[in-house]
């Protein structure tokens, strides 16, 4: 057959791509064995019923024809007064275009900012797709290590040292997947001036917004100078339970959104309307959105509590998100070994930092989508697995 374009083909390079440990757990789970799954970052409870009932409601009153390509004007209209709340910002129903989910906002974000061959920063630890996203649209990547000792809040020296004269764009997300770090203001205003300074865009993912713990959620989009040049991804698959329904939306520059509807144009054709509808209820309504956060900050100071008195394990960044990183270098620096041995003796699946970039090396990433008996009970198996390395150490001195 002909041969495939480069730029399909080059998405996911061959070999490792550090998820082998989750779907190994995966495979012996559908198998009948007993694992405890901490190691993706989808809900284990259903989408509010409220929300499903109106999707329900709109597909039996015939909303299956195709809709605006942009969204239609009242998804839209939710959409910006979610994002006047997300970002700080009063928002029109004329920035935001809907996408199906967030990775497509994603993927439309990434268009608008580069041309092939332009260069991008991202910052580590990084959402999985991130560098394949670059990828997809031949846009040359560096990335910038934000440090553990940091709390995960990255420099903006070493941005502003990674600096290239064709990068036209830095990527960042907070509350951060998968170090559930929330970016502070001081650390935005530092991104902030990079990007006025160099004339970059900013694309800001910030589907974690409402799950910010006890942190405030800052978006850089309302610092002084940037709203005219950040783009914000956001979803509704983590505020509001509806991971499987492909909900999302890009806010940005008016004049940015509105050559955006081309690409939906060539690529999604717009939303189901069904879907549509039922997010509007969801939106307007706010469908389960502070039970969520809510379930997410107690989980938090649940698994938080059981391991923060284990020998050899600290917790790094962790204030938001779905997420708690976990530095076990201290027992095994080598943390993909770690998240497989964990899985062989203890039946618990994590993932591997390094899988998130190297500045995450040496640490695991737990995701709290179980519940609270299920995490509690988790904690104890990583404490017992770590206790096998100290007393390792005492084999070896005697």
């Amino acid at each position: 057959m002909p041969k495939l374009s480069s730029r399909v083909a080059g998405i996911t390079p061959s070999g490792k791509d550090g998820w082998e440990v989750h779907f190994e757990a995966m495979t012996r789970k559908q198998a009948g064995e007993p694992i405890i799954m901490l190691s993706v970052g989808d809900h284990d409870f259903h989408t509010p019923e409220a929300t499903v009932e109106a999707c329900i409601r709109e597909l039996r009153a015939g909303h299956h024809h195709y809709t605006q390509l942009p969204g239609i004007p009242r998804l839209r209209e939710a959409m910006a007064e979610a994002s006047s709340a997300c970002t700080g910002v009063e928002t029109s129903s004329s920035e935001i275009l809907a996408n199906p989910g967030g990775q497509a906002a994603l993927f439309a974000a990434t268009l608008a900012a580069a041309d092939p061959g332009d260069h991008a920063i991202i910052i580590s630890p990084y959402y999985a797709t991130y560098p394949p996203t670059f990828r997809s649209a031949q846009v040359d990547v560096s990335v910038v290590d934000a440090l553990a000792e940091d709390g995960f809040q990255p420099r903006a020296e070493a941005i502003e040292a990674a600096v290239k004269p064709n990068t036209r764009v830095i990527l960042i997300n907070t509350p951060n997947n998968p170090t559930g770090a929330v970016y502070s203001r001081e650390t935005l205003e530092g991104i902030a001036d990079i990007c006025r300074k160099h004339d970059l865009w900013l694309i800001s993912d910030e589907v974690y917004w409402t799950i910010a713990g006890d942190r405030e959620h800052i978006s850089p989009r309302s610092l002084p100078g940037m709203a005219e040049r950040t783009l914000v991804v956001n979803s509704m698959s983590k505020s509001h339970g509806m991971t499987g329904w492909r909900v999302g939306w890009l806010t940005g520059p008016e004049s940015a959104i509105e050559t955006l509807v081309s690409l939906n144009l060539v690529s999604t054709y717009g939303l189901p309307d069904f879907l549509s509808r039922a997010a509007i209820d969801a939106l307007e309504n706010s469908h389960g959105v502070a039970k969520i956060a809510a379930r997410y900050s107690s989980r938090r100071t649940v698994f938080l509590d059981a391991v923060r008195s284990m020998n050899g394990i600290s917790v790094r960044g962790s204030e938001g998100g779905m997420y708690i990183m976990l530095d076990v270098s201290e027992l095994e620096t080598d943390d993909e070994a770690f998240a497989w041995g964990l899985l062989e003796k203890e039946q618990v699946a994590v993932m591997p930092g390094s899988s998130f970039g190297q500045s995450a090396a040496g640490h695991i990433r737990i995701s709290l989508c179980q519940p609270d008996d299920l995490l509690r009970e988790a904690a104890g198996r990583i404490a017992r697995f770590a206790g096998t390395y100290a007393d390792q150490k005492l084999e070896r001195r005697a």
